[in-house]
């Protein structure tokens, strides 16, 4: 085990990866639930009523940027989600339709989401810095019947035809037409029998980032709830006496499947805070709340380290486990940690697609080492891929793939109402290129697509490049990501005029706007590079890795 495998005068770990791997069964994991995912269950039952009959047992410790706080009990959540629920029912929305919410982190976003589950519908993320261009997509893939927002982002929905009907919250910057959820929800009964649905069942539609296309759909099971609840258990061992804190938006897969869906139904409190992230906000939170268990984004731990030792020290020794996803996390955040923090800091991975399936446990023993992105999560067995779809030997890059036909807790089964190409001969291929080591582990080479990874944000270039071309000045567009020290990669954009344009900073300017309105805040490009021509095949195909490599050469010291 390596030095980093323990935080210093942190007590071992929980039992052996291997005795839980060979324990596993999904039988007995299925049984934890209040229903069956044959005969029927309820998301909102178990994520909440299941945990409501003490009054006092809290879901969620919320403060805003503004001093503003709340904590509110599963037995309040409950309420809230019936009437949200109840809602839902006199709109006319069914079961197994969809609900999309477009909501900072509040106490209202919570009802929100168990109340769509507690009717049988299914719940779409819209991130709040998404533009309209992006919400318009979502909403086509969804077809969402209602979309929950705030006066802050109502205006966004103007501008896309054809929006879905609107509640909004807060008596602020509602539109005729708009529904007044505050008055809304007092009108319905404070209970709500719970629609019963079966594992197969959808709860959740997500969007994956996009890379050579729009962004796909991606249909949640209620079956994944055991994939939650196992990386919640043995990769964040999440125990009763913790305090817990995700800093992922649940506007993306990381936040909602983990911030709010893994903590509620292990019957744990979640933490949300309403406001942007800083080092000052993140360490007196941490102080304030005594969290102990801690998880997000390589991006913002860097940040933390940025500000140095000192504004550590208060919180330093608090932390018992924290748990990094997103991106690859750097070995001298490791070491930073164990330093000042006196906190074991593992890595994770997973997708929109999969949820988490590699990881570095904090409750089972193995061997952690950095640079590493761990072992199968327990229910999960991974293969590393040729083209030819065969399995590799360690030692020998390929493709990371889900072996479908052994993995019990998959629930992926494909893009909704669209091919899965990456789904072929039992497996399915993540493109993310990876080495096996002698032990199972899986060490990352690079990936094998043109996701941009940014900031612990996955951003698809077609987005950004549609967005670019929508603007008169633009002809053609290419999106990369540049290696940046501070955020992993940042969006650059190469863009070919049209005539009767001319190269400048301030059209440069104009074009970072242009995107960053239409699409979202995290997607723009950073940087504007003005091209004759871009690099293509002989069939027209854009070659996006030739502009990639470029900068990645680009970005190496110049030996002396």
């Amino acid at each position: 085990m390596s030095e980093y495998a323990q935080g210093p005068g942190h007590p071992p770990r929980g039992p052996d990866y291997q005795d839980a791997v060979a324990a596993f069964r999904l039988q007995a994991l299925a049984a934890s639930l209040r229903g069956s995912l044959e005969t029927g269950l309820n998301a909102c039952v178990e994520c909440c009523d299941r945990h409501a009959d003490d009054p006092t047992r809290i879901a969620l410790l919320w403060e805003s940027h503004d001093g503003r706080s709340e904590t509110l009990t599963f037995a309040a959540l409950k309420e809230r989600a019936a009437r949200f629920a109840g809602f839902l029912r006199a709109r006319g929305v069914q079961p197994g339709e969809v609900v999309a919410g477009m909501l900072p982190r509040v106490p209202d976003l919570l009802a929100v989401i168990l109340g769509t589950w507690r009717a049988g519908a299914v719940y779409q993320p819209l991130f709040t810095a998404f533009g309209p261009k992006a919400i318009e997509q979502r909403l086509q893939t969804s077809g969402a019947m209602l979309v929950v927002t705030d006066p802050v982002n109502r205006p966004k929905l103007d501008e896309i035809p054809g929006a879905p009907p609107v509640a909004v919250i807060g008596g602020t910057g509602i539109r005729a037409g708009d529904f007044d959820l505050a008055a809304e929800l007092a009108r319905q009964a404070p209970e709500f029998a719970p629609v019963p649905r079966r594992g197969e069942d959808l709860f959740l539609m997500l969007s994956t980032s996009g890379t050579t296309g729009l962004p796909k759909g991606v249909p949640v099971p209620l079956k994944a709830l055991l994939s939650f609840a196992v990386y919640m258990r043995d990769a964040v061992d999440l125990r009763p006496e913790d305090r817990f804190w995700n800093i992922a938006d649940p506007g993306w897969a990381y936040g909602l499947y983990y911030a709010v869906t893994g903590p509620l139904l292990l019957g744990h409190a979640t933490t949300f805070y309403d406001g942007p992230f800083t080092v000052e906000s993140t360490y007196r939170l941490i102080a304030k709340h005594g969290i102990t268990n801690l998880a997000g984004a390589p991006t913002a731990y860097r940040l933390l380290i940025a500000a140095g030792p000192e504004a550590a020290r208060p919180v330093k020794g608090q932390l018992r486990a924290v748990s990094s996803a997103g991106e690859p996390l750097n070995p001298e955040v490791i070491r930073w940690f164990a330093e000042h923090l006196a906190a074991p800091i593992y890595d994770h991975y997973g997708q929109t697609e999969l949820g988490m399936v590699v990881c570095n446990h904090h409750a089972l023993s193995h061997p952690v080492r950095p640079g590493s992105a761990g072992l199968a999560m327990p229910g999960y067995r991974v293969a590393v891929l040729d083209e030819q779809n065969r399995e590799l030997p360690p030692h020998q890059p390929g493709v990371l793939a889900i072996d479908m036909t052994r993995s019990p807790l998959l629930w992926f089964g494909g893009y909704w109402q669209q091919p899965t190409p990456a789904i072929e001969g039992g497996y399915y291929r993540t493109g993310d290129v990876v080495e096996l080591g002698e032990d199972g582990s899986i060490a990352f080479v690079g990936r094998a697509d043109d996701v941009i990874t940014s900031a612990g944000y996955r951003i698809g270039p077609f987005d950004v490049e549609s967005a670019l071309i929508e603007h008169p000045a633009v002809i053609e567009a290419a999106v990369v990501g540049k290696p940046d020290p501070e955020r992993t990669e940042i969006v650059k954009a190469f863009v070919v005029l049209a005539d009767g344009y001319a190269p400048s900073e301030e059209l440069g300017e104009e074009l970072r706007q242009h995107v960053k309105r239409r699409l979202s805040a995290h997607a723009y490009p950073r940087e504007v590079a003005f091209v004759p021509s871009l690099p293509k095949t002989p069939s027209g195909k854009l070659q996006r890795f030739m502009l990639r490599n470029q900068e990645v050469a680009a970005s190496r010291p110049v030996s002396a």
